[in-house]
């Protein structure tokens, strides 16, 4: 048995806006928001790194935990977006909270790594103790760094997100989790080590509308609960529309899925903790209550966690 003790989240200053991409993209700021749901997105500063970032989210959280970073066993960290291939942001995240010893490593998936990550600190914490799960990503660097298409280029921004998982305490208890893999589809959505975002947008999506909601029914059946018992569900950002979908699939009303892409767009495998980290800041669940996470992304992987409220 675990528990989610505390999320922490962090997004840069710099705000931009649909007008300013359609400029850039040669597109209508109406149709940004219309394809998405994306009003606005954080892009980091020059200065600023995955490691920057993720460093900030962590600190967050523990504070949030009232831990330091001494009570942490575990650093586990998920970036899909990575300036170089070793070593990853793990290490550099943990010399910059002060951990010199305190083993970490890396999960290089974007969009679904933070859910794995978390169901791998479901397995660990027992033996570790305290595992601090951090996502992080700057995506913009790579839109700048190559042309890309406006229908991949307006939906990505940069931030980072955190959550320490306890093997004793903390406001929700997970229950269960499933994670699937299917590399049927692994050039439908990738990222070379040079160039750009490569995606397949119809793909992606039909993919997404089916995984999804038998992700969530599955992880809800091994836990032996059922879709009307969920009070919120906290899905990876990806696209507004594609949220919607998955509700009317499951025949649930929209507001119990908690959204905050409009304001940050994609930020890939940030993007799962950082709006769980808002949620937790103004609706912490009542004992008993149900919350449902899950994630689809590249690879393609997808997966979902159950965890209960007290």
């Amino acid at each position: 048995m675990a528990f989610l003790r505390a999320f922490g989240h962090y997004v840069p200053e710099r705000v931009v806006a649909n007008e300013e991409l359609a400029t850039r993209f040669g597109c209508a700021p109406e149709w940004i928001l219309d394809m998405t749901g994306i009003e606005q997105r954080r892009y980091a500063a020059p200065d600023e790194s995955v490691v920057s970032l993720g460093v900030s989210a962590a600190q967050a959280c523990l504070e949030r935990a009232s831990m330091t970073a001494r009570d942490v066993g575990l650093l586990i960290v998920s970036c899909g977006s990575a300036a170089r291939r070793v070593p990853g942001p793990a290490a550099l995240i943990a010399r910059e909270l002060g951990l010199r010893e305190t083993p970490a490593f890396d999960v290089p998936v974007a969009s679904a790594g933070s859910l794995q990550a978390l169901v791998m600190a479901d397995q660990l914490c027992q033996r570790f103790g305290h595992v601090l799960v951090v996502a992080t990503e700057k995506i913009s660097a790579i839109l700048d760094a190559s042309e890309h298409p406006a229908g991949t280029g307006v939906l990505f921004g940069d931030g980072a997100g955190a959550c320490l998982v306890s093997p004793d305490a903390g406001f929700m208890r997970i229950l269960s989790s499933v994670l699937h893999t299917d590399g049927t589809f692994a050039e439908d959505l990738r990222l070379e080590l040079s160039g750009p975002i490569v995606m397949s947008g119809r793909t992606v999506i039909m993919q997404a509308v089916r995984k999804l909601p038998s992700v969530i029914v599955e992880a809800l059946d091994a836990c032996k609960r059922t879709v009307p018992e969920v009070a919120v569900f906290l899905l990876h950002q990806a696209n507004l529309n594609l949220i919607a979908r998955t509700a009317k699939s499951l025949d649930v009303a929209p507001a119990r899925f908690f959204t905050n892409i409009g304001r940050y767009g994609n930020t890939s495998s940030a993007s799962l903790l950082i709006a769980a980290s808002e949620w937790s800041q103004t609706s912490a669940p009542a004992p008993g209550a149900l919350s449902c996470f899950a994630v689809f992304g590249a690879g393609f992987h997808w997966g979902a966690l159950v965890a209960e409220g007290g």
